[in-house]
């Protein structure tokens, strides 16, 4: 046990009879400690987090179809800006941030740009299935050494030329059958499924972002028209403390507890009044309102509640709707084609190639010549080029399908979480609701006492600060109740529509 542990027992009775003078000598030993020891495990830690850096290698697996889900995760919270600016304060409705969000939230455009990244790839697999067109024109001049070919008879010259000819021709390739090709092109195919349906998954996660963080804003607001109502209580409290105090019929610790209370409350103000001016800044980040904008929220927290289908019927909606579930289902078909492609490495393959043109000295002296091939290829060997490629694709099949069974999980968890948290939510309304009207009559009752003189002003204040304590339970289970009902329109996969149904502004 260190100096600065607390003593028990014989030891503390000893303690009672140190010396006052020694007793800053122990605080300062004791400050000594705990600065040592908070240097040392400051330098531990630091230690440990750095050799962790460099000697643990990363365990975090991408899949190779786009990701545009793990881009919206990851930039929900940014923007960009809108360029429009809006001369004075712009008024700004619940449905308005969601409007903007799904136009100007990063997460929203990265998936969008993936989408067309896995269209541009789908149409590079298609492309060996295609047809394969060309045409070419060459007009050469050209001088041979026929000594250098090793041409070496009599009365023959050692160079010829120079002389010219003239080619235009058209080349046709096309494969007639390739398995490994048409499995590529097939698994891309839902490789652009699944980046569609992470568009849509973006979509649902950036009205969850706006939806969280104008709800954020809404009980910030209410809780500074709370604050400064309780400002004017709380003045109003004492003045008249300080007018009974000029009057001889109150104490002086009436005044000064008033004054101390109005302080608090002042002070509670101007934390509030912060608070919602960076809650506003969030949400113009998330909506991407152009920079320097000034806006008011138009609606109030809204209360509506929400009668939610039973678990059974939530979970066929979630499975059936939630875009990263389709996602996932697509790029889970996506691999498995791919698995299919590489073993086809193993198939014969069947192409053909024709050209056609007119060759010769001038275009006005050319012939027509052409030429047709058709190729089949028998792999026979070929180094474990395809046993590796099969090895690979089986491995991120395992990935995927483990990433499906996970996500399947995740959903039903999601779901059931959601359900509880919205029937707590609702229940705790209704409580904070009573808990309200019950401090409300309180503080009535207290000051009426107070006023007939059978009390001094601390009754008051004490009823006071339980209502303020109310008001702001009530605020917060108020979000908490909206938050749990976009949370569940999220967890069903019905947030972009759902959330304007569930959270009617008043």
């Amino acid at each position: 046990m260190s100096r600065c542990d607390l003593k028990t027992g014989s030891s503390r009775s000893a303690e009672r009879k140190t010396s006052f003078r020694s007793v800053p000598h122990q605080l300062q030993d004791c400050r000594f400690y705990r600065s040592v020891a908070f240097v040392l495990s400051v330098a531990i830690g630091t230690l440990i987090s750095a050799f962790a850096q460099v000697s643990l290698p990363s365990t975090s697996y991408q899949s190779p179809a786009p990701n545009g889900v793990y881009a919206a995760q990851s930039s929900l919270s940014g923007s960009v800006p809108d360029a429009h600016l809006t001369p004075g304060v712009l008024p700004l409705s619940f449905s308005d941030a969601i409007r903007r969000g799904l136009k100007q939230n990063l997460g929203v455009l990265l998936a969008g740009e993936n989408t067309l990244a896995a269209r541009g790839l789908k149409w590079k697999e298609l492309s060996d299935l295609l047809p394969n067109v060309t045409t070419r024109t060459t007009e050469t001049v050209q001088q041979q050494s026929l000594a250098a070919l090793g041409f070496k008879l009599p009365n023959l010259p050692s160079v010829i030329g120079p002389f010219n000819y003239f080619d235009a021709r058209a080349y046709w390739t096309q494969s007639l059958f390739n398995l490994k090709y048409i499995d590529q092109e097939r698994s891309a195919a839902q490789r652009l499924k699944a980046a569609e349906y992470d568009y849509h998954d973006s979509r649902e996660l950036v009205v969850l972002a706006v939806g969280n963080s104008y709800l954020q804003a809404l009980a910030g607001a209410a809780r500074v028209e709370t604050a400064e109502a309780q400002v004017r209580t709380a003045q109003a409290l004492y003045d008249k403390a300080a007018d009974q105090q000029k009057a001889g019929v109150a104490p002086a610790i009436d005044s000064l507890r008033a004054r101390v209370e109005l302080q608090a409350r002042q002070q509670q103000f101007i934390v509030a009044r912060n608070d919602y001016a960076k809650q506003k800044l969030a949400l113009s980040r998330v909506i991407g309102l152009p920079l320097g904008q000034q806006f008011d929220l138009t609606d109030k927290i809204p209360y509506e509640p929400l009668s939610a289908p039973d678990l059974d019927e939530s979970l066929r909606r979630a499975y059936s709707s939630r875009s990263d579930y389709q996602a996932a289902l697509a790029q889970f078909r996506g691999a498995e084609l791919a698995r299919k492609a590489a073993a086809a490495g193993y198939f014969p393959s069947l192409d053909m190639e024709a050209d056609y043109g007119d060759i010769g000295i001038n275009p006005a002296t050319s012939n027509g010549t052409f030429h047709l091939a058709g190729t089949l290829t028998i792999p026979v060997f070929q180094g474990g080029r395809v046993h590796a490629d099969v090895l690979q694709s089986e491995a991120t099949l395992r990935q995927q399908r483990s990433q499906l069974d996970d996500l399947r999980g995740r959903i039903d968890n999601e779901v059931r979480t959601s359900l509880l948290d919205l029937a707590a939510a609702a229940d705790q309304v209704e409580v904070a609701r009573s808990s309200v009207d019950l401090a409300q009559q309180t503080l009535t009752q207290a000051q009426d006492r107070f006023a007939a003189g059978v009390v001094d002003n601390l009754e008051v204040i004490q009823a006071q600060e339980a209502l303020a304590s109310a008001n702001d339970n009530y605020i917060s289970s108020l979000y908490g109740h909206n938050l749990a009902k976009v949370s569940y329109a999220r967890a069903i996969g019905y947030a972009e529509q759902g959330v304007k149904q569930y959270l009617k502004g008043k």
